[in-house]
Parts: structure tokens; C-alpha cells; sequence
């Protein structure tokens, strides 16, 4: 067990040319005080946490210098992604810059991952929410710590930001979620409406199969590391089983959904995400749960929402821009919850969120053309959820929707992270294939919130799924889609008790899209688009399923007034101002590189099948130790529109890690990037892993049929190989 006297210390000064300036505030603002501040940062490269259970968390920390007999307040990001390799150039954006602003910032891998001892067994389970309540209280026993932490994380570390503070730890005095969710089945990239997500379901467990199987780094275990690798290979956890095996809202769920006790959160959050993000929707309900309890406890902590034009993103990192200089907002908000700080944060607006314009497709993938605008408080007056008919609108193309047509392609992913082949393309071609619903717009109609669709369909089988788009039509007819929600037909009355359908018999959908920010210029219109297949996006019925539209569909949708054009402008002016902008990043010791992703579709007209394939590629080499870390990931998505039963997920990835770094990383990537190719042989004396792992999903008229193949090598050698296979029954999907 590790003790105080074994870490591993290092100090780090950084020039104040090198890091720039935010370029806002007073000397007093956070931007000043960790921009411009020329003092250095303590770092404890690597410790570990004791656990009850004798596991131990590996963590890499950060202290402002100097601290002498000081204690300051800390803050915490716990999440499984390895401190070491695969977030060290992220982290180095984050923690250091908390450190000059006066705060102790830790970063903690969760069991069974990077160095940490253990097995990881699922997303947010018992054991791992056990684990952060006991790394709280370490923290809050260290000399360094005044006993208070907060708890900042994107996507994962932003779910289980929110569940430690849902069992309302002592130590926890603030959190900062990004891109996360207080709802695991309804907002996350399993299941949406009920229906299946089908370009994130196995890819995200595919990932998840490789990063579980990653060894610890013999620099820091030791001898045993092998060994020690092959546990974790053995026993990381198949996650498709477990995610494709719970296809209704039961308690599987339901567990570590903070949406079920919203009550039982006791601290201030700010919560924070992106319109290209699919857990955008999560910062409207939490300000919504957040207000409705204020009404019956006033001292209900406050809940503040930043919504920005990014993807899956840190916004100071932000893909698309503009970005903002993110880590002063975060500093602002340790300080006034944490430092005690009266800094103006408990009265500025519950809502800052920025609000995009029509502009044409493709043509903002850096980025969105738009401005800031703020709320106090939200539901805001200034928002009125108003009903729109499809009666009143021009209705178009095909009532009766096909399970099988080849749709879908353009729409991007469900998840994206900013990359251009993640984002979507113009839907016009799509809509042609849909039901459609246009209404012509008052000039300058604005949207922000949350929308819903009701409509009444029936279907020729016992089940049935559609997508349902809002797409901005441009007057040269090119469709941008704005936001877009899925539903499975045999959910219409609840999602914990799914009912086969009656063929032929009428059901009305009632459900809500993606929250969504946007508005329309003169001369565009507003596009409902109906469909029932949605591929790789929705995955499909069984058997051909003819969903009819019965009665033509209503929108509600949240339109903002905007009461007074110039006062609006001036707060997106002191908005941008008081934002910022990204500053230049700190030095760093990763040297990282890649190339864009690719999305590729290839047809065979004769045979009417098309696959969909998306390729990310990137590597990396820290400069202070010499880690070289290479990722491959690929997906491919495959159906015939003439068989129901054709769709196929195929989701392969490539993992290394080399110390020395490599003398030929170009060539060694090109021959990497071989699936099937043969391993590397290694004459070079060193650390020298690779995992290859192709994953499959596909289907019968009853069962889903899941694989996972994975082979590990060792010194170009294969080193150890499992396999899985389970068939998964269909519960109405």
C-alpha cells in the first residue's frame, strides 16, 4: 500500500507567455488569477487510495505550491479513462489551471482501470459509487485539504458527479457535470424512446470491451503486470449483455438515475452542455426538478445551466466554437460555493445558452454563427410551449412509413465529439422518403427548450419504431436537421411495461425530441419529418413493419419571444465578453496526433444494401516518460432493404501502447490499421502491448445474437485471447 513518502513528486512552472490570457476581468477574476499567474503547481504524479475492500485507486494530483501548513478546498474528477495515457493531454488543460487558481485537484482512475487495482463491472455501479464516497473522505483527510471538495466530470465523470451527490456525501460541496445525464435510460446512448440506439449500443460496449482488457503500466505496478493482465482480460465485464438485457426502464436503470430522488441532490451544480450533444436535454429537467423543489424547500441549493454550440465536449475545448474560456467559469464557481466568494454567481441567470441561425448546411462544422442569450430563470416567461398542427401546414410524402427503406446515412451520429463525418448532412433526401409536415415562419422564429411530437399511428405488426426530425428548410430546399427523437411504438403507454401492439389498431405517440436552441432566418421553414427506419441511428423491427400515420401530427414547441431586440443584443455582448475565449493551452507534455474521422457509405443498387462505415485514428507520445498510445476505432453498419433481418453492427478497435515511442510511428500506424495483419515483432527492449477486438450485433425473428473477439499481444507475440457469445431474447424491439 502506497504511503505519503512513496509518491512519486514532481514540480511544474509554466511561463506566463506560454499559457496567454483570457482577456477578461479585473485582477481579482479567475481568468487573471490562473492565466497570468506565474506561480508553479506541485504535482504528485502518481498515488494510491486505499480502499475498505483492499483495492487501491490510482491518482495523479495537483497542488498550488507552496502550501506550506495551508489546507485548501479540492476538486475531484473519478472517472475510468487512465490518468497515465488516454486523458493526460485533457487533464493538463484542467487540473494544473485549478491548482494556480488555489485549489487541490485530484484524478482518480476507478477500479480495475489505468493503475488502479481491482475489476471494473459495469457503468456507475454500487461498488463504483462506493468507491468515490470513500475517495471524498480520503481527500477531505489530507493536510492539504480544508475538508471541502467539489466534483467536476464530462460525460461519465459528470453521471457519477451527480450520483455521489444524490447520496450526499459530507465532504461534497459543489459539482460541475458536462454532457452527462440524471436519467440513465431515457439520455444515454443505449436507448432513446424505448428504441435502440443502434450506432452507439455495441460501439460504446465494444469501446468499453477494450478498455476494461488495457493493463496496468508496468513502470508503476511492477512485476506481475502480465499476469495481472490477463485477470483483467478474463474478467472485465461484457457490457452489450448487460445494456442489450434490460430493454425496458426497470431497475437496472432506474439505479443511479439522480431523476428518480431529485430531492436527495443538497448541493449547487452547474450543469453544462452542447447542441450537437445528445445529453443536451438533462440541463432543462435538472433546472426544472431543481425549481420545482425550491417551491416546497427554499433552501433547495440552485441548479445552473450553460448550453453551447459544441459536441461531446470540455467547453474550452469546444467542437464546433465558438468556445469559451471554460476553466474561469468552473474557478467562479468553486470559489463562490467553496471559497465563500460572493462573486455574482448566485445571481446570474439559471440560463446561458447560445442560440444558432440557419446557415447552410455543412458550412459551420468550426463554427455556428449565433449569440448568447440568458434566463433567469427557467421555465422562463419569455418561453411559450405553443402547439402547431400538421393540418395548418403543407403535409407531404408517404403516409404509410417502411421499416426497411435505406434512410438514415446523412444523420450523423447519435453521439458526436465534433468531428465533421460525426455531424449531419443535408436530410432533404430523407424527408423525400418521409412524412412530412413544413409550416411557413414568422420572420426571426426563435426555439430553445425542450420539444414533444403527438401523433396517432398504427402498425401492421405487434410492434414498430420511428424517428421524428425537426429540420430547418432552407429556400434552396436543403433540410439541416435541428434536433430528432426515437420511440418504439409498444412504449406508447409506459416504458417500464411495453404491450405488444394489435395490428392494425390505432396508438398515440406522445413523446418529447432532443431539447434543442435555434433560429430560423427569413424565408426558411420548419420541417416534422416522420420515419420508420432511421439507420445506423434506429434499429429496426424484426420483420417489414408499415407504421401508418392516422391522424396528422401536432409539435409543441418552446418559441422564445424576444421582447426587446437591442436589450437581447447587449446581453449577448456581455455574454461573449464576460465567456471569454479559449485561451492558448498550457505546455504539455503529450505530442499527440491523428488524422480526421472518415464516414463512408457504399451501395450495391443491384442487390439494394448499403454499409455505412466511420474510421477514428489517433496517437500519441508523452515526451516525459516516452508512452507511446495508439487508437483505432472502426464501425460498420450493414442492411438490405429486402431483408428485415440483414442489419449487422460490426465494431473493431485497435489498442497499443509502446515504451520507447515508436522510431517509425507513420509506418507502424499504416500497418496497425490492417485488421487483420499479422502482429508487430518487436526487437526493441521495452513495454510493447497490443488488443485487437472485433465485436457483432445483429438479429432473428426472436433473439439478438452479440460477439466479442479479443486477442492481446505481448512483444509481437500473442499473448491471450476470449471470446463471448450470447443470444439476448427481443423484448418488442
Amino acid at each position: 500500500m502506497a504511503t505519503e513518502s512513496s509518491h512519486q513528486h514532481t514540480h511544474t512552472q509554466l511561463p506566463t507567455d506560454a499559457v496567454g490570457k483570457a482577456g477578461v476581468g479585473s485582477e481579482n477574476e479567475p481568468a487573471d488569477r490562473y492565466r497570468t499567474n506565474p506561480r508553479g503547481v506541485d504535482v504528485i504524479e502518481h498515488t494510491r487510495i486505499p480502499l475498505a475492500d483492499g483495492v487501491e485507486l490510482a491518482a495523479r494530483i495537483w497542488l498550488p505550491d507552496n502550501l506550506g501548513d495551508s489546507a485548501v478546498p479540492a476538486v475531484l474528477e473519478y472517472i475510468p479513462y487512465r490518468k497515465n495515457d488516454m486523458t493526460a493531454g485533457r487533464d493538463q488543460t484542467i487540473h494544473p489551471e485549478f491548482a494556480r487558481a488555489g485549489y487541490a485537484s485530484i484524478r482518480v482512475d476507478l477500479r480495475g482501470c489505468g493503475d488502479s487495482t481491482g475489476v471494473m463491472t459495469d457503468e456507475y455501479s454500487a461498488t463504483e459509487l462506493d468507491d468515490g464516497l470513500q475517495v471524498l473522505s480520503w481527500i477531505a483527510a489530507q493536510s492539504w485539504s480544508n475538508g471541502k471538495v467539489g466534483v467536476i466530470g464530462k460525460s461519465w465523470g459528470g453521471f457519477n458527479g451527480l450520483q455521489l451527490a444524490a447520496l450526499q456525501p459530507p465532504e461534497l460541496a459543489a459539482i460541475i457535470t458536462i454532457c452527462s445525464t440524471d436519467d440513465r435510460y431515457a439520455d444515454d446512448v443505449h436507448y432513446n424512446g424505448g428504441a435502440i440506439v443502434a450506432d452507439q449500443m455495441l460501439s460504446w460496449a465494444s469501446t468499453m470491451w477494450g478498455y476494461n482488457a488495457r493493463p496496468q503500466d508496468p513502470a508503476i505496478m511492477g512485476e506481475g503486470w502480465d499476469e495481472d493482465w490477463k485477470r483483467r482480460i478474463d474478467e472485465a465485464p461484457v457490457n452489450i449483455n448487460d445494456w442489450l438485457g434490460h430493454q425496458r426502464r426497470d431497475e437496472y436503470w432506474k439505479h443511479a438515475s439522480v431523476c428518480e430522488t431529485p430531492e436527495a441532490i443538497q448541493v449547487p451544480i452547474l450543469a453544462v452542455g452542447g447542441l450537437l450533444d445528445e445529453y443536451r436535454t438533462t440541463l432543462f429537467r435538472l433546472m426544472e426538478n431543481a425549481n420545482e423543489q425550491r417551491e416546497s424547500n427554499p433552501e433547495y441549493p440552485p441548479v445552473h445551466a450553460l448550453l453551447g454550440p459544441w459536441a461531446h465536449n470540455y467547453p474550452h475545448q469546444a467542437a464546433p466554437g465558438p468556445g469559451i474560456d471554460f476553466i474561469s467559469e468552473a474557478v467562479r464557481w468553486w470559489d463562490q460555493w467553496m471559497s465563500g466568494i460572493d462573486n455574482g454567481v448566485k445571481e446570474q441567470p439559471q440560463l446561458r445558452a447560445y442560440v444558432p441561425d440557419s446557415t447552410p448546411v455543412h458550412s459551420d462544422r468550426e463554427n455556428r454563427p449565433g449569440r448568447w442569450i440568458a434566463e433567469n430563470t427557467w421555465p422562463s416567461p419569455q418561453v411559450e410551449d405553443t402547439t402547431w398542427k400538421a393540418e395548418v401546414s403543407a403535409v407531404a410524402g408517404p403516409r404509410q412509413l417502411r421499416s426497411t427503406e435505406l434512410i438514415g446515412y446523412n444523420a450523423g451520429n447519435w453521439l458526436q465529439f465534433g468531428e465533421a463525418a460525426g455531424m449531419a448532412g443535408d436530410q432533404a433526401a430523407d424527408d423525400a422518403h418521409s412524412y412530412t409536415a413544413d409550416w411557413q415562419l414568422p420572420d426571426g422564429l426563435e426555439i430553445i427548450g425542450t420539444p414533444g411530437m403527438k401523433v396517432t399511428v398504427s402498425s401492421n405488426a405487434d410492434r414498430g419504431v420511428i424517428a421524428a426530425r425537426i429540420c430547418d428548410v432552407a429556400p434552396d430546399g436543403s433540410s439541416r436537421l435541428v434536433t430528432m427523437g426515437l420511440f418504439n411504438l409498444t412504449h406508447h403507454s409506459t416504458h417500464e411495461h411495453p404491450e405488444a401492439l394489435t395490428p392494425g389498431e390505432c396508438v398515440v405517440l406522445d413523446f418529447s425530441l432532443l431539447s434543442v436552441a435555434h433560429r430560423f432566418l427569413p424565408g426558411h421553414r420548419l420541417r416534422l419529418s416522420v420515419s420508420s427506419s432511421f439507420w445506423p441511428i434506429l434499429w429496426p423491427s424484426p420483420e417489414e413493419t408499415l407504421v401508418t400515420v392516422i391522424e396528422d401530427p401536432q409539435l409543441d414547441l418552446p418559441i422564445r419571444r424576444v421582447v426587446s431586440p437591442d436589450e437581447d443584443a447587449r446581453t449577448s455582448e456581455a455574454l461573449t465578453a464576460h465567456l471569454g475565449t479559449p485561451p492558448s493551452p498550457p505546455l504539455s507534455t503529450i505530442d499527440a496526433s491523428g488524422v480526421p474521422m472518415t464516414r463512408r457509405l457504399q451501395s450495391d443498387l443491384v442487390n439494394r444494401s448499403a454499409t455505412v462505415t466511420t474510421e477514428a485514428e489517433g496517437w500519441q507520445t508523452n515526451t516525459s516518460d516516452g508512452l507511446y498510445y495508439y487508437t483505432l476505432e472502426r464501425d460498420s453498419y450493414e442492411r438490405n432493404e429486402t431483408d428485415p433481418l440483414s442489419p449487422t453492427a460490426i465494431c473493431e478497435r485497435v489498442i497499443r501502447y509502446r515504451r520507447p515511442a515508436l522510431a517509425d510511428p507513420v509506418g507502424d500506424q499504416a500497418r496497425l490499421k490492417q485488421m487483420d495483419a499479422s502482429a508487430l515483432t518487436s526487437d526493441d527492449q521495452g513495454w510493447d502491448v497490443e488488443l485487437r477486438t472485433r465485436s457483432t450485433m445483429s438479429g432473428d425473428a426472436v433473439n439478438f445474437l452479440v460477439t466479442n473477439e479479443l486477442v492481446a499481444y505481448k512483444d509481437g507475440k500473442q499473448f491471450h485471447s476470449r471470446t463471448t457469445t450470447k443470444s439476448i431474447p427481443r423484448e418488442l424491439n
